[in-house]
Formats: structure tokens, sequence, C-alpha cells
């Protein structure tokens, strides 16, 4: 399955669970609640995966917690904020290039419209166009 086949199904998922519950829980309700969905329509979902940083020769173990990792393709970062700042495309950017991945989604949770708050986020766009 190829990163836009997941996205679509991670954007739909998230899109129910928002229909059915809106907007105004914590972002570990909602991450638990995506990854259960996810696994239910038979995905490989992986939650707060630890990714190692190694700069100049140094291993930090505990880098950073991708919130989820669809089929080692798809990293997803789950908000429930008031406003997403600058600064989240920024981190989620930051955490596909140490995962070597090349998608990624950060969903906020609390708007009133789901798809107001869903941002992909693409790592080396033009390897990523010659892979789809």
């Amino acid at each position: 399955m190829i990163e836009n086949e997941i996205s679509k199904i991670v954007v739909d998922t998230a899109y129910q669970i928002h229909v059915d519950l809106g907007p105004g829980l914590f972002e570990s309700v909602y991450e638990e609640l995506m990854y259960h969905e996810l696994l239910d329509r038979g995905l490989r979902v992986t939650r707060q995966v630890t990714i190692p940083l190694i700069y100049k020769g140094h291993t930090l173990d505990k880098s950073f917690s991708a919130d989820l990792i669809i089929e080692n393709k798809v990293i997803v970062e789950v908000k429930s904020v008031e406003k997403i700042q600058p600064v989240h495309p920024k981190q989620v950017l930051t955490y596909l290039r140490l995962a070597n991945l090349q998608l990624g989604l950060l969903i906020n949770f609390n708007t009133e419209l789901l798809k107001n708050g869903v941002t992909r986020i693409v790592n080396n766009l033009q390897e990523f166009k010659n892979s789809v």
C-alpha cells in the first residue's frame, strides 16, 4: 500500500471519529481511538514510537516519539489545540526526516470541521512523486 492510499484511510478514520465525538477531547483520547480504529481497518500501526537522533556520532535514544506510524510509511501527529502553531508542521517534517519517511499528517481534532484540521507534510517531495 502506498502513502497516499494510507493517508486516505487515516483521514477517513479521523473524520469518522470527529463526526461521532466532535472536538474537545484530549489528544491522548483521539490518538488511542485512531490507533484502535486503524488496527480494525487492517493496518499495521505503532504508537508512541521513539526514534533516535544521531548527531555527530552521538545517539540520543529518546529524541522524539511519533504519535502513530502506519505501515512504516506515514507518521500521524495528533493534536487537539485551539490553533496549530507554526512549529507543529516543522516538528512533523523533522520527524519525517529523522525517520526517513516521506509523508506525515498533522491532524487537529479541535476544529469545527475536520477538513480544516488536516495538514499533509511531505519530506523530499521529488522522491515522493517518483515513488507514487
